[in-house]
């Protein structure tokens, strides 16, 4: 995946203002967002005790790297009730999938910059 793979889910402009265009920071950041997805995405589910509070953490975690989409499925679905909420998850996870893509096509695109040195 490379820059041409992106979908537009995730606003890298953000990640890169709040990083000061640091590949190593950036990659770093990305890192720490692919860890809490793969953390808290279990919990996306109404099943789950703590559904709320991954939806919770994951908005954040999206709108620091500028996955605008994602946060806003996020919020729209932790401030729903438990009953609403199903389909409203099944949302947020389908827009971290696409975030999560994108940001593997960012991360191959900072690897190759790596390599060109």
């Amino acid at each position: 995946m490379a820059r041409w793979d992106l979908s537009g889910a995730v606003d890298f402009a953000v990640l890169e203002a709040m990083t000061g265009g640091d590949d190593a920071i950036s990659e770093e950041v990305l890192t720490l967002f692919v860890q809490q997805a793969g953390l808290w995405s279990p919990m996306l589910d109404v099943r789950h005790e703590g559904w709320r509070d991954a939806a919770h953490t994951v908005r954040g975690a999206a709108a620091g790297i500028g996955a605008g989409a994602l946060a806003e499925a996020c919020a729209v679905a932790e401030a729903a009730d438990k009953a609403e909420a199903p389909p409203l998850l099944d949302r947020v996870r389908d827009a971290l999938d696409v975030a999560l893509a994108d940001v593997a096509a960012w991360r191959h695109e900072l690897m190759l910059r790596g390599l060109r040195g």
